[in-house]
């Protein structure tokens, strides 16, 4: 990481929310993950649904480990300016336009993905269970 970080504001890093040019904020930190999409092991949707945008929240709800926080290091870009508060709603507001909010800050998108992983999750114990039950008998 550099040593004399630059202050980037919510809206600067709102405008990089493409596969193309893929930048997120993590614990007031910004990163560009443009090269990392197609590595990242939850795939690239799972970035690029934060792109531009702040997603600290998501990012420790997976429970990263040592290894993708070591990872980061390689991704930054600088920090967010943290007398920018104020246009950061508007900012994030920004990046997420034209998608439907299903609460006050999370787009339906990312709570229709969460309710996806869920179901999914119950389809593959339900059918574990179902093999176990229809398993002839020796």
């Amino acid at each position: 990481m550099a040593s004399a970080s630059k202050l980037l504001s919510y809206s600067g890093v709102s405008v990089h929310n493409t596969s193309e040019d893929c930048w997120v904020i993590i614990n007031s930190k910004v990163y560009n993950v443009t090269n990392f999409l197609s590595e990242h092991p939850g795939g690239d949707e799972v970035l690029l649904e934060s792109a531009g945008k702040d997603a600290s929240e998501e990012f420790e709800d997976v429970g990263h480990g040592s290894a993708a926080r070591l990872m980061l290091d390689e991704f930054y870009v600088g920090e967010v300016d943290p007398s920018n508060h104020e246009t950061k709603s508007k900012a994030m507001s920004a990046a997420s336009s034209g998608s439907v909010t299903a609460t006050k800050d999370k787009p339906l998108e990312s709570t229709n993905n969460r309710l996806l992983y869920f179901v999914l999750a119950f389809a593959i114990i339900i059918l574990g269970m179902g093999v176990n039950v229809f398993r002839p008998s020796s």
